[in-house]
């Protein structure tokens, strides 16, 4: 069985058999396991896990759900993603990262495209179902309305106040998590349900933006 590393550079060299320009599409080599290194007697030992979550768990992200179409006759996959950000303007890049031992991330990479649905602060519950862990064949969609991003076929969920449609551009590895950089191919918003908020997640429970008051900024 292929595992996570192999999935990434599989989801690159899909995009160069569809004719992907090489420019935008680099070489990579199969990601290696993280180097494991022992701390000296001399040095500080390193946050605990439970630690590094409390205290990083201070900073309020949003939540979105990642999405790719089905393939061999499996559902669509998606998960819940909190560490999503634009990248880069020209050429339009996006990035997300995803635990290597995802079991959703190799159905995406499969694919080399995934579309990014951004979730309103109504959307807790949604959020909630694309967020527990699944197997190969767990269909997450069931109950859920979407249709086909235009230049991906990824899932865009029904009622997400944006989406962002996306080819896979790079993978690199980063400790135990993935970082996965996509091309923008084409993204929209619906102003009616922005007008409700962004979804926010902060020290483990969702939340709502209310917004600041008036005040000078620095």
């Amino acid at each position: 069985m292929m595992g996570h590393a192999g999935m990434a550079a599989l989801a690159v060299r899909r995009l160069r058999s569809t004719g992907a320009p090489a420019s935008a599409v680099p070489s990579l080599d199969p990601l290696p396991r993280p180097e494991l290194r022992a701390v000296r007697a001399d040095e500080r030992p390193p946050p605990a896990p439970e630690e590094f979550r409390s205290v990083l768990g201070h900073f309020a992200s949003g939540v979105t759900v990642i999405t790719a179409p089905g393939t061999e006759g499996k559902p669509p996959a998606g998960f819940a993603c909190q560490s999503f950000s634009s990248l880069s303007l020209d050429p339009p890049l996006v990035v997300f990262m995803v635990a290597r031992a995802s079991g959703t991330w190799p159905r995406i990479a499969r694919t080399g495209v995934f579309c990014v649905n951004i979730l309103g602060s109504d959307q807790g519950a949604l959020c909630r179902g694309f967020a527990v862990r699944s197997s190969q064949t767990d269909d997450k969609f069931a109950g859920v309305a979407y249709e086909s991003a235009p230049a991906t076929g990824s899932p865009r969920i029904e009622g997400v106040p944006a989406w962002i449609d996306c080819t896979i551009h790079a993978v690199h590895t980063a400790g135990d998590h993935l970082i996965v950089v996509g091309r923008v191919e084409a993204l929209g918003a619906d102003e009616s349900a922005a007008g409700a908020g962004p979804l926010l997640f902060h020290r483990g429970t969702f939340g709502a933006f209310d917004g600041f008051g008036a005040g000078g900024g620095g």
